[in-house]
């Protein structure tokens, strides 16, 4: 074989490892601009973060409302710089906004889902126990995320913990309120999806669909019947579970919305947060009166 051909096949077999090597790997961002940040748990001396927002008003006597988003990315990617805009924002509106991290595959490996679900009642409950100089009311966090954020999200509102998790520190108070777009709410075996990403474990444990406490806060619930990540189905049947028990839930359907709503529709991008201020001003949440 001559040698121009040697080099040429030896550059096709490597493609695909030069490719892997120059595909950016997620990072966890230490700080980010504008806010504080606090370590909520340590996992073998490698700490799990929380980045808060405070408005410009805000004096450590407040008893603001809080605002905490968690990102999503299937359990596997995702960073706080993916929910600080929704921290920054909350803060705008005169509450505290909380961007908290919690651990994913891509940046912890060796880790399957329930870290993830660990860490999300962890922040709250840290929140919760740094109020006073936050501060926060411990009563008034409202709790959102979109995607894998929102299935997270849900397992702060639920009293009974998941099993096996490690720190197992369940919130003082159930949120004020739900925030989830197309949330993963369903990881069960029979109806589910992405039960993969909790290993060998049986996923009916985790899936906060079927282990709903009676009484959940109030919730808005907004989800793309186009969607093929995470299914419609999911959001309708978490929708009448809530119902079901009397639970206030406003669900708003965006016909013909993918997983990508705010990319593809820019409209939806500017209303959703309009819903969002609306559903939290009738429940007295905004405006803020610290």
């Amino acid at each position: 074989m001559k040698l121009p051909l040697l080099i040429a096949c030896a550059a096709l077999l490597a493609a695909p490892f030069v490719s892997a090597q120059l595909k950016p790997l997620e990072v966890t961002p230490l700080s980010l601009p504008g806010a504080e940040t606090h370590t909520v748990t340590e996992t073998d001396g490698d700490p799990v973060l929380i980045h808060i927002v405070k408005p410009k008003d805000w004096k450590p006597t407040d008893r603001r409302p809080g605002f905490m988003w968690f990102f999503g990315g299937g359990f596997v990617r995702g960073t706080p710089d993916k929910s600080i805009g929704w921290a920054r924002s909350a803060a705008r509106k005169g509450m505290v906004g909380i961007a908290p991290d919690y651990r994913t595959v891509s940046r912890w490996p060796g880790v399957d889902a329930r870290a993830g679900l660990a860490d999300a009642r962890a922040a709250l409950r840290w929140v919760q126990d740094h109020a006073d100089e936050l501060g926060i009311d411990p009563e008034k966090i409202v709790v959102g995320g979109g995607s894998a954020g929102g299935g997270v999200a849900l397992w702060t509102a639920i009293t009974d913990s998941p099993p096996g998790l490690v720190p197992d520190l369940p919130p003082l108070h159930k949120p004020a309120a739900l925030i989830l777009s197309f949330p993963a709410s369903d990881v069960s075996k029979a109806t589910g999806m992405r039960g993969n990403r909790f290993g060998k474990l049986d996923t009916d444990a985790y899936s906060p669909l079927q282990h709903l406490d009676k009484v959940m806060p109030p919730t808005f619930l907004l989800h793309g019947d186009a969607d093929t990540v995470v299914p419609y189905a999911h959001s309708v049947a978490l929708h009448a579970a809530l119902t079901a028990n009397g639970n206030v839930c406003e669900f708003v359907t965006v016909p013909g919305g993918t997983h990508k709503i705010s990319q593809e529709m820019p409209e939806w991008k500017k209303k959703i947060p309009q819903l969002h201020q609306a559903f939290l001003e009738n429940l007295g949440i905004l405006p803020v009166k610290p």
